[in-house]
């Protein structure tokens, strides 16, 4: 359930609610009785913490797709050449 923050325009008390989507907007200030009694509008209490999604999932390292197409284009064939083995058992090693 959403905590709502409520103010009465009249006396100047604060109260935070904790409702029902479905509940009707309080209207009386618990204070002073009065009919004055609103809904404040107030920032989300949402926060994402750890390493996260976006990190792992969507972010792209400050370079775009035509960057990095670029980038595999003009690599020269040593960079492209296979690892080798060091037992003399692949093509690459000997």
């Amino acid at each position: 359930m959403p905590i709502y923050a409520y103010k009465c325009s009249s006396c100047g008390h604060s109260e935070d609610v904790m409702q029902k989507f479905s509940d009707a907007p309080l209207t009386i200030c618990t204070a002073c009785g009065r009919k004055s009694f609103s809904k404040q509008l107030t920032a989300a209490g949402f926060q994402l913490k750890g390493s996260g999604w976006y990190v792992t999932d969507f972010k792209n390292n400050g370079s775009s797709k035509k960057e990095q197409k670029k980038d595999s284009e003009t690599s020269s064939p040593s960079e492209k050449a296979p690892a080798t083995c060091g037992a003399g058992a692949c093509p690459a090693c000997t």
